[in-house]
């Protein structure tokens, strides 16, 4: 059956305004650029609001090596509303609004199907600069040059086209401004309280790392009813903040004289954490994380991504005594079936 589009634009290139980086490290200029139609399992979004990702910052300084392409446009955590769909989508209709993931969910291979945890083994984890199904790009500049993708979505762009694997519908109820936080930061801190910890009532919980995605795992471990949850940042201010989302204790690490932070928090624990999360992307803040956990069974989450491939120097001595450590993409979360259990939570207030 051929879809309608009430816009008038399905088939027809978009002209729009876009923040295009054109070299690692400079300032995104706003240009006009060309968005071409969907093709087979892709649809175009309009965006409607999308938010700055430490992530986006980090490939943006990149100047050598695989990722570093450019002209680019940035920017992966967003929501908007579909404005054309592609051959063979029948998951999506004009309309809707959607949230685009960087991790893809085709529900279909062997890894989408397990529980055991979110990747997909037919799209992977390749960070690609342009659609995944075809190598190529849906971006133009006014004079035809290729402009890349990024991480799936590109949302500094007023349209944007995205596969189908990276996009989860929502109900047009949520606010623009709060769905957005649903493309990344928020489930990734919310899903590794919830699904990589699995925090229980009454435990004790370190944050590493009081940006968006530690203030959600803040979040997350407060609404299950941790009893002590530290916070432990530079920025002083961060745990004014961070009261607001239930970090009951903060440590700055530059007032903490001789002592370690993890010394400092096997002190206030008694030992040591329940669980500790890193939400920076620091090698030696991953191995504070890990040293400020409980002897015997205390459990460390690495969010933050270290660019740099630095080893992780951890006692095996202290794994053997039942100590783990763990890492995740996206907070564990499976974006097709978890985003829309989060977005009813929000909505309800559960």
């Amino acid at each position: 059956m051929e879809k309608q589009n009430r816009s008038g634009t399905a088939g027809k290139v978009i002209r729009c305004k876009a923040a295009v980086c054109r070299n690692p490290g400079e300032p995104l200029v706003i240009e006009e650029i060309m968005v071409d139609p969907p093709k087979a399992w892709e649809i175009r979004i309009k965006i409607l609001c999308t938010s700055l990702c430490h992530s986006d910052v980090t490939f943006w300084k990149i100047s050598i090596g695989p990722f570093a392409l450019f002209p680019r446009i940035f920017g992966h955590e967003a929501v908007g509303v579909v404005e054309s769909v592609g051959e063979h989508v029948e998951e999506f209709q004009e309309g809707d609004m959607v949230v685009p993931v960087f991790r893809p969910n085709c529900r279909e291979c062997r890894d989408c199907k397990s529980q055991k945890g979110n990747g997909c083994s037919i799209f992977g984890d390749k960070l690609v600069a342009e659609m995944p199904r075809d190598g190529t790009s849906r971006f133009k500049g006014m004079n035809g040059e290729t402009l890349h993708h990024f991480l799936s979505v590109s949302s500094f762009s007023e349209y944007t086209v995205v596969d189908v694997v990276h996009v989860v519908k929502i109900s047009s109820e949520f606010p623009a401004e709060k769905a957005c936080l649903l493309s990344c930061g928020v489930s990734t801190g919310i899903g590794a309280a919830w699904k990589v910890a699995d925090i229980e009532e009454g435990s004790t919980v370190a944050i590493f790392g009081l940006g968006a995605v530690g203030l959600a795992v803040a979040e997350g471990a407060r609404l299950r009813g941790a009893s002590k949850i530290i916070g432990v940042d530079l920025n002083q201010e961060k745990f004014e903040i961070g009261k607001k989302f239930g970090v009951s204790e903060f440590i700055n690490p530059t007032t903490c004289g001789e002592k370690k932070v993890s010394e400092v928090i096997k002190e206030i624990t008694d030992g040591g954490v329940d669980y500790s999360f890193e939400c920076i992307g620091l090698a030696s803040l991953m191995e504070e994380a890990f040293n400020s956990s409980r002897v015997n069974w205390g459990k460390t989450v690495i969010l933050g991504v270290e660019m740099h491939h630095t080893p992780l120097p951890i006692n095996t001595y202290f794994l053997l005594r039942g100590r783990t450590v763990t890492g995740c993409f996206f907070g564990g979360l499976k974006a097709k079936s978890d985003i829309p259990i989060l977005a009813q939570k929000y909505l309800h207030k559960v």
